[in-house]
Formats: structure tokens, C-alpha cells, sequence
């Protein structure tokens, strides 16, 4: 048996930041995950799955070291989020109303997991692929897995293997969950226009539609629908989707070339218990939200935040102590943005007049109030 202070289940994203956090701290650290991601060269196209890095998850990769590796590939700095359901009536936030170079930039969720393993494996994390991990068992001493044919022993587990977690089923942690209507399309595309600096959503009954600027004039094109129209438009050749997207997508800055797409589904889960013994369910796994707004990703750095300064505060040997310090600060956080975005959902995603009043009179009186709109902003970036 191979002995470590910490096992990360899941090199993902919030995984890898985890891994990071506690091989910085100088505990010996164990990270499982499934593959290996693949390396990146530039001539690569761009991953359909993509992230809006807020400037707190920016800072949180700087303190793990990651941040000059994952600039060193590629990434968009956005200076611009833009909402409206009437084109008349626009809600714009600018990284000038905080005195900032850009809100956040839109990364690629591959560079950041491979920026994360580049130092991870510098600050001596060992990195296993196995396809499966097996809990075998789960004390408040600390815990035994088996990984393909060897077991690891380890004071504290972190389960990050995403929404559809084997180890939180393992683990015996219930959760709350359900689908929404709606799927989502992502497409991939090359804009002839200049290089974009806004990130953009319109509002329709059926679902917003919005455009994520990425690097070298390439941008993402994200179509909400119901299930039903997003099955349709995966069906269509790229020059039938190209029709579609100009006669039902809002105006786009010039011609377009599509590069490739994917449909997603929309779930929302959030798991009964955060902590079991000497486990911890940390981002995805944990809790996922309606992708309205790009939290998600933000959440989960925010977990890795708190978790490793938790760990770091108490130490291993009081990590009881830590990780119910852990849950009640993140479970209040993470159901806020939970209930926020799926409020938003609901009073968009319909063609009530009297909503639509409402909708378009709060857009309206948050674009004219300074402080609500910077005190938004602030949230959304993570500065509260």
C-alpha cells in the first residue's frame, strides 16, 4: 500500500487546483484521474468546452503558480459582459466601472487542467491514470482506495471527478437534483471582424443565445433551446446551421466560418453533504448551477480557496475542524448563486407580458443604479 497526506480523485480543473494547493503547503499529495490530457500545441482547433475565468479564480491560479503557463498558450481577456432581451435596452458591465484592464478572460478548460499539471508535477504531486477508483474504506482516521490494481492509504480524500461523481455515489452522499428544459449548442467559430472584447447574451422565450470571444478572432456561439430544437440543429450540415444562426441569432460583428460544435445538457445538482469522515466533495461534484452566467468553474476555485486555506489554518491532524469550517462557509455561497441563476432562468425563459414588463423595466433601473451595478459586479467577480 502507497501511503500520501492527500488523495484528489479527479485532475480536472478544480482537481488539479486542489493538488496544487496542498503540494505548496508541502503535504505529499496523490492525484487520480481517468486520462491524460492531451498537450497543447497552437496549431490545435479550439475546445468546444470553454470557461469564464473571473478575476478572484485568476488570482486564486497566480497564488498556485499555474497562471503564467496557461497565459503562455492561449486565452481571451474580455473587457465587456453584455445583457438585454430588447436591443433597445441593454445592460452593460465594463471593467471600467472597476477601474480594471478586463473582467475576466475566456480560457479553454483543457489549458487551464494542463497549465495545472504542468507545476503540479513540479511541486512533486504524483499523477496516476486509472480508469476506476474504488473506496474501500472511509474512517475520521483517513481513508483506503484501490486504483486499477494498487490501494492507497490517505488522511483526507478530495473528490473532484465532476457532476456525475462515482465517488460521491461511493461515498454515499444523496443529492438534490433535476434536468432543466433546455440543452445547450456550442459552436465554435472564425469571426472577419476584429478581434472581440465583449461577451454578450440576449434573452429569448425559448432560451438566451450568446457569443464568448476567444483568442485570434475565433468566438463560441452558445444556443439555449429546448431539447427537441437543439437535437434538430445538431443534425444540420455546417452551411444549414451557418442559415439558421443569421436568421435566429442576434447580430454577429460580420461574417463567420463555423469550425465545429456539441450539444450539452442543462442539470442542476447539489450533493445532501459536502464532508464525509476523511472525504471532501469539492466543485462539480459537489454542485453544478445553470451555466447562464459562466459561475460554475468560479465556484469550484472558490471551494478550492476555502479548502486549502482550511487545511492550511488547522492542519491535517485537526481536519475535522477544517472541513466543517469548509462546508459552512461554501454551502451558503454556492446555494446564493444557485438559487440567483435559477431565478434568472425562470424569469427569462418565458413570454409573460407582465414579465416581460418587469424584465425589461430591472434592466432599465440596474443599468442607471451605479452602486447595485458595481455591487454585482463586484459579487460576480468574486470580490465579496
Amino acid at each position: 500500500m502507497e501511503n500520501f497526506d492527500v488523495i484528489v480523485v479527479g485532475g480536472g480543473m478544480i482537481g488539479a487546483a486542489s493538488a496544487q494547493g496542498f503540494a505548496l503547503q508541502g503535504l505529499s499529495v496523490l492525484m487520480l484521474e481517468s486520462f491524460q490530457p492531451k498537450a497543447f500545441e497552437l496549431s490545435q482547433a479550439m475546445d468546444l468546452r470553454v470557461s469564464a475565468i473571473s478575476q478572484a479564480s485568476v488570482s486564486l491560479l497566480k497564488k498556485l503558480q499555474a497562471w503564467p503557463a496557461i497565459n503562455a498558450m492561449r486565452l481571451c481577456p474580455y473587457q465587456q459582459l453584455q445583457v438585454w432581451e430588447d436591443p433597445q435596452h441593454k445592460l452593460i458591465f465594463d471593467s471600467a466601472q472597476l477601474d480594471l484592464p478586463e473582467l475576466g478572460f475566456m480560457v479553454e478548460n483543457r489549458i487551464i487542467q494542463l497549465g495545472l499539471w504542468q507545476v503540479a508535477l513540479q511541486s512533486g504531486v504524483t499523477c496516476k491514470i486509472a480508469k476506476q477508483s474504488r473506496l474501500l474504506s472511509n474512517h475520521p482516521e483517513g481513508i483506503v482506495l484501490a486504483a486499477d490494481d494498487t490501494q492507497y492509504s490517505a488522511k483526507l480524500m478530495v473528490v473532484a471527478d465532476g457532476a456525475n461523481s462515482t465517488m460521491r455515489q461511493q461515498l454515499g452522499v444523496g443529492i438534490s437534483a433535476w434536468d432543466y428544459r433546455h440543452d445547450c449548442l456550442a459552436i465554435n467559430i472564425k469571426l472577419d471582424a476584429p478581434q472581440q472584447t465583449a461577451t454578450w447574451q440576449q434573452f429569448y422565450p425559448t432560451g438566451p443565445r450568446a457569443l464568448l470571444p476567444l483568442a485570434d478572432q475565433h468566438a463560441a456561439l452558445i444556443w439555449y433551446d429546448a431539447k427537441d430544437t437543439i437535437r434538430g440543429l445538431k443534425q444540420l450540415n455546417k452551411a444549414q446551421l451557418k442559415q439558421r444562426i443569421d436568421a435566429e441569432f442576434p447580430t454577429l460583428p460580420g461574417g463567420f466560418e463555423i469550425l465545429a460544435s456539441a450539444s450539452f445538457p442543462l442539470t442542476r445538482r447539489h450533493a445532501a453533504s459536502y464532508v464525509k469522515h476523511s472525504a471532501v466533495i469539492i466543485g462539480d461534484a459537489a454542485h453544478t448551477i445553470n451555466p447562464l452566467a459562466g459561475q460554475g468553474v468560479n465556484l469550484g476555485y472558490r471551494d478550492v480557496k476555502c479548502l486549502i486555506e482550511q487545511i492550511e489554518h488547522c492542519g491535517l491532524d485537526a481536519k475535522a475542524k477544517a472541513l466543517r469550517r469548509f462546508e459552512v462557509r461554501r454551502r451558503p455561497d454556492n446555494l446564493v448563486m444557485q438559487g440567483s441563476m435559477d431565478m434568472f432562468y425562470l424569469l427569462f425563459s418565458n413570454s409573460l407580458s407582465p414579465l416581460q414588463r418587469f424584465r425589461k423595466l430591472a434592466i432599465k433601473v440596474v443599468q442607471a443604479s451605479g452602486p447595485i451595478k458595481d455591487q454585482a459586479l463586484k459579487y460576480a467577480l468574486g470580490d465579496l
